[in-house]
């Protein structure tokens, strides 16, 4: 089992900037891949961005060059960075890691303002 604690969601104005952190715990692998997603009222839940325990990354469309993902392998944690927030990136987030499972958090909700 892996448990992923995720924290830094709220409430910004547009072209703002939040970022948000997710924990994980447990069952780590060496080779894994952490990722964001987000759910917006009404819609399905959609990819924002990836990485691979070895730094390779992935975004949608929609959030290339206003997001940036990373991680600290150390502290097994993944970081979303998020620029120039709109009021469509207004969804709750979902940390996910892909180990020998998929695991989910429990989601943080970020808000853009218009």
């Amino acid at each position: 089992q892996v448990q992923l604690v995720e924290s830094g969601g709220g409430l910004v104005q547009t072209g703002g900037s939040l970022r948000l952190s997710c924990a994980a715990s447990g069952s780590i692998v060496s080779r894994d891949v952490m990722g964001w997603y987000r759910q917006g009222l009404g819609n399905e839940r959609e990819l924002v961005a990836t990485i691979t325990s070895v730094g390779s990354t992935y975004y949608a469309d929609s959030v290339k060059g206003r997001f940036t993902i990373s991680r600290d392998n150390a502290k097994n944690t993944v970081y979303l960075q998020m620029n120039s927030l709109k009021p469509e990136d207004t969804a709750v987030y979902y940390c996910k890691y892909t180990g020998f499972g998929n695991y989910w958090g429990q989601g943080t909700q970020v808000t853009v303002s218009s």
